[in-house]
């Protein structure tokens, strides 16, 4: 295996944490649960463990036919129930109510773990494009519920 396709995967690690980070810098800056540093995690966990996967579907020792084909998209569902729990974690019920918070915080988590999978993928543009589709429900609609008095669904608070 040449060590360029290694540095390729890293540097899309490196690409989804960038694009994990200002999804985090956005949950930062409203103090919710999981912020900056988790949500860069997330991005690059997801991005390299897809990376990996696809130098696994090229690396010779994984073609001799006794051994189990790999499917990429299983890395996917294993990265979507990984992240689960992280966003499980993030998602909270307030004592003595019914409200409960940290659901966008934990929808935003998956976000950027299907952003980490978009550039492990190596589908760079489309990494991007969700990252600026996820900043913009977070920022402008948040705006534009305040704006029309608009409450979220289930008394959200994250």
């Amino acid at each position: 295996m040449h060590w360029m396709d290694q540095l390729w995967v890293v540097g899309g690690a490196a690409y989804a944490m960038l694009l994990g980070g200002a999804i985090g810098f956005e949950r930062e800056l409203k103090n919710r649960p999981a912020g900056f540093r988790t949500h860069m995690l997330v991005a690059g966990a997801s991005s390299l463990l897809i990376g990996m996967g696809l130098l696994a579907l090229e690396d010779p020792r994984f073609r001799l036919p006794f051994l189990v084909n790999m499917d990429p998209m299983r890395l996917v569902e294993a990265v979507i129930a990984g992240v689960s729990f992280i966003g499980a974690g993030t998602i909270f019920a307030w004592r003595g109510g019914r409200d409960i918070a940290g659901i966008t915080t934990a929808a935003s988590l998956l976000m950027a773990a299907v952003i980490g999978a978009c550039a492990g993928l190596r589908y760079h543009v489309l990494a991007l494009a969700a990252a600026a589709l996820t900043l913009l429900v977070l920022a402008a609609l948040k705006s534009a519920e305040r704006r029309f008095g608009f409450k979220a669904a289930g008394g959200d608070k994250r």
